[in-house]
């Protein structure tokens, strides 16, 4: 079978991650991305992956035995009531690590290493102007190329989603700012927390010694105060006013629920945030799209494996049907859990009751973690 000829548009973490993968399935690759110089150097976020996606990570791309990933054993879970903190819920394993932390620049900067090595993958520093699903080209600097698959990672707001028609998505405005930063400290900081605080939840990622990086998810009213006291604050109440906290550059982000209903519009597929962006609450989000990665490389080539191309076959179905309705379960889960840990007076002697009831069931923690871990359908 002659190579087939698949183009991805896009420069994020999920259009590289996806090159790194299906690079290995004997495709054609041209990469549409822009060049990453100054955007990527101000972008000091850190992204979370669960040790199995960290595994798939492993198997699909040569990390050289570089120290990218920051290994956790432990999560802790706490809520705040009363100005005190119950710590409600804890996963601890003594044999593998249960999530990684990455700097974001970091992994971005190796992959495009990674990528240039590989013969069959073409950088293409243009923007596209067209995707049209009915014949299968993208169309830039008055070009058109023909593609057997064309892959979107572009987010929500992309004009290229203009002529898909993909139907209904379900949306949803939390009218709350992601507040993401680093943070050196003197701490002895080894496990990753989340933090259900009043203002709203608050997790703490560790990801070399004497750093950590931050999330915090709070109402937009927040920010006519100074933000960076409040942290401060907020910080050492939680890990003690002796603590010395040194809070680097911030960056926000809004933060709304959308979730797609249709994923693909004939040889067209959207992947990353295009298809599913959730709150952070429960450090999905990168997850998902791992898992869609890995699925959508593992029905290529098992069709490829039967003599079937991508055209031919039902791979964007077969792709959809598979991921969507997990993808759905774990978005609307996430808006349940932000929807939950909401501070309420009224129900928050509840909350806490059934709070310090969850943590002693061994179940719980069984399935919550291989949820997290490998999601619903494994």
């Amino acid at each position: 079978m002659k190579n087939q000829k698949i183009c991805i548009i896009g420069s994020g973490l999920a259009a590289l991650t996806a090159a790194a993968t299906l690079r290995k399935l004997n495709l054609k690759i041209d990469l549409f991305c822009t060049k990453h110089n100054t955007n990527y150097k101000k972008d000091k976020r850190t992204t979370s992956i669960s040790d199995s996606n960290y595994h798939f990570i492993k198997e699909n791309i040569n990390l050289k035995k570089k120290n990218y990933f920051w290994p956790s054993r432990n999560i802790n879970l706490f809520y705040e009531s009363n100005e005190k903190l119950l710590n409600f819920l804890n996963y601890n394993s003594n044999d593998k690590n249960l999530m990684y932390v990455f700097e974001n620049i970091k992994f971005v900067k190796h992959l495009i290493n990674e990528l240039k090595k590989s013969n069959n993958v073409n950088f293409l520093h243009h923007s596209v102007k067209e995707v049209n699903h009915d014949n299968s080209f993208v169309r830039f600097n008055n070009k058109k190329i023909y593609y057997d698959l064309i892959i979107l990672c572009v987010g929500n707001e992309s004009n290229l989603y203009k002529n898909l028609d993909l139907g209904r998505s379900i949306n949803k405005d939390y009218k709350e700012l992601a507040i993401t930063g680093n943070v050196h400290h003197n701490l002895k900081i080894n496990s990753s927390s989340q933090y259900f605080l009043k203002e709203g939840p608050l997790a703490i990622l560790p990801f070399k010694k004497n750093m950590f990086s931050l999330v915090w998810s709070i109402s937009n009213d927040f920010f006519k105060q100074d933000i960076k006291i409040i942290i401060k604050n907020k910080l050492r109440q939680i890990f003690g006013k002796k603590a010395k906290i040194k809070i680097l550059e911030l960056q926000f982000f809004p933060l709304y629920l959308n979730l797609k209903t249709k994923y693909f519009r004939k040889n067209v597929l959207i992947l990353g945030q295009g298809i599913h962006r959730i709150h952070p609450i429960a450090g999905q989000g990168f997850n998902l799209i791992l898992r869609d990665i890995k699925k959508l490389s593992e029905i290529i080539k098992k069709n490829s494996y039967l003599g079937l191309t991508i055209k031919d076959s039902y791979v964007l179905k077969e792709f959809y049907q598979s991921r969507q309705p997990e993808n759905t379960i774990i978005g609307i889960g996430n808006d349940l859990v932000h929807n939950f840990f909401k501070k309420d007076k009224i129900t928050d002697p509840i909350k806490i009751n059934l709070l310090n009831k969850i943590g002693k069931y061994e179940l719980v923690k069984k399935i919550t973690r291989t949820i997290s871990d490998r999601g619903f359908f494994l």
